[in-house]
């Protein structure tokens, strides 16, 4: 396969209605990042030049999840339904102006098919083949498509409401996807007609068109498991299931301690390092990466954030967007922690919310404390320095600084800056402003559509 290059194209037209839902089938997810993601990214890896996803009408949201994944990615429109070749003809503004090697085509509801397998598609397109049909040994055939061979020798694709009984009886099955030679491509597609019982053009009869034309074709296999396919939603849990056990069998090899696997559950993009330790039931949500000798108590949710090494998150943790634990740095059971820096070796131990904030190493938060970074309108930050020590139950209302040393007596307001190494303590006398907050809610209303105009000017 050295030096030769490769166009994938990923079929992603279908509606999916058995998913019963208006999000196209194959935006739908497994380890949190879309099927047709995973897809993309197999092929990736196994060094696809170019790739070109084809889309049904009106799928504008498709089109662009498929080029945040691979920029430099062609969609094209599939308006009419009839069949996989019809749906990889609709490619042909990819294929025909390419001068790549190998063609792959493929589904972008087929999530679990590993680069692997698609370089030992392209190995034997390599080795000479001129067609490569990937197949599976079915456990149980009703459904597929079979493989229909004499000795080596593949002759034909069977979809099974055209097959005989005889071949019924075949348990090697098509997998739906397939490797091409480039230069035979485009004319077997267009030599590919719909006798069939549908009416539709499959790709699957490629095959015999190539064994007409005395070219050159074999089969590759893979696990069952790794080419099921999603229709439904029974079937979208299943490949979750078989995900989710890639990535824990992966973690535990990479040196991840998981004291009950079976409850732990990942992203697409989790990235635990050695000698992390992560106890039952939690659950790694998008944009995680955890460093090594953490621990991840039980029952904590972490999603779009970092954790140091050494650091402790949890029992029952919530880590949302943006929050950073640094080193050695403890987070304790209740506590929530969002868009904010929790710096070396400071504690948040107990019941309490942090967000929009930076707490500096050192620093000890005591039991129930919050910060008050909304007022309806608009965020804003608290500042807390090294060394400080926040007593239970205190309220810091942002904007606030406090600074290195201070302290902060249990059951404090705070909404005035700190100096560093005083101490600070007050509680709230009661004051009601007759309709002070419609007042309010007006001026920020007015203050936030100027804010609003101005971004867009």
């Amino acid at each position: 396969m050295t030096g030769e290059s490769c166009l994938a194209i990923v079929l992603a037209a279908g509606l999916g209605t058995r998913m019963k839902s208006a999000l196209p089938k194959v935006l739908h997810e497994i380890g949190n990042f879309p099927l047709v993601g995973h897809v993309l990214k197999a092929v990736q890896a196994a060094g696809a030049d170019e790739v070109a996803v084809v889309v049904g009408p009106d799928m504008e949201a498709l089109e662009k999840a498929s080029r945040e994944i691979v920029p430099d990615a062609k969609c094209f429109v599939q308006v009419d339904r009839l069949g996989t070749a019809h749906a990889a003809k609709a490619a042909e503004g990819a294929y025909l102006e390419s001068t790549v090697d190998h063609v792959l085509v493929l589904f972008g509801d087929t999530p679990l098919v590993t680069p692997q397998t698609f370089r030992a598609i392209r190995a034997e397109l390599s080795a000479g083949s001129d067609l490569v049909v990937l197949g599976f040994e079915a456990a149980d055939p009703h459904g597929y498509g079979r493989l229909i061979t004499d000795g080596d020798k593949l002759l034909a694709i069977r979809e099974e409401k055209d097959a005989s009984d005889e071949e019924r009886k075949v348990t090697l099955c098509n997998a739906g996807i397939m490797g091409f030679r480039r230069e035979h491509f485009a004319s077997l597609v267009n030599r590919i007609e719909n006798n069939n019982a549908k009416g539709e053009y499959y790709l699957t009869d490629a095959v015999e068109v190539a064994h007409a034309d005395g070219l050159k074709i074999s089969v590759t296999t893979a696990a069952e498991a790794e080419v099921q396919g999603i229709n439904n939603r029974a079937q979208l849990a299943a490949c979750e299931a078989v995900f989710q056990e890639r990535m824990r069998q992966s973690a535990m090899a990479d040196g991840v301690t998981l004291q009950a696997p079976e409850t732990v559950y990942f992203s697409q993009d989790t990235r635990i390092a050695p000698d992390v330790v992560v106890e039952p039931n939690v659950v790694f949500g998008p944009g995680v990466s955890v460093e090594s000798g953490v621990r991840i108590r039980a029952f904590s949710h972490l999603e779009r954030a970092s954790v140091a090494k050494d650091a402790t998150v949890g029992p029952y943790a919530r880590l949302r967007p943006n929050a950073k634990i640094g080193e050695g740095a403890h987070i304790g059971n209740f506590v929530e922690i969002k868009n904010a820096s929790i710096e070396q070796g400071a504690k948040v131990n107990h019941l309490s919310y942090i967000g929009d904030a930076r707490v500096g190493a050192k620093t000890n938060v005591g039991a129930g404390t919050i910060t008050c970074n909304y007022d309806g309108y608009f965020k804003y930050h608290t500042d807390v320095g090294n060394g400080v020590f926040v007593g239970s139950n205190s309220i810091l209302v942002a904007p606030v600084s406090i600074g290195d040393g201070a302290l902060v007596a249990a059951g404090s307001v705070i909404t005035e800056d700190v100096p560093s190494q005083a101490m600070a303590f007050g509680r709230a006398q009661q004051v009601v402003k007759e309709g002070r907050a419609s007042e309010m809610r007006a001026r920020l209303e007015k203050e936030k559509e100027l804010q609003k105009a101005k971004a867009n000017s």
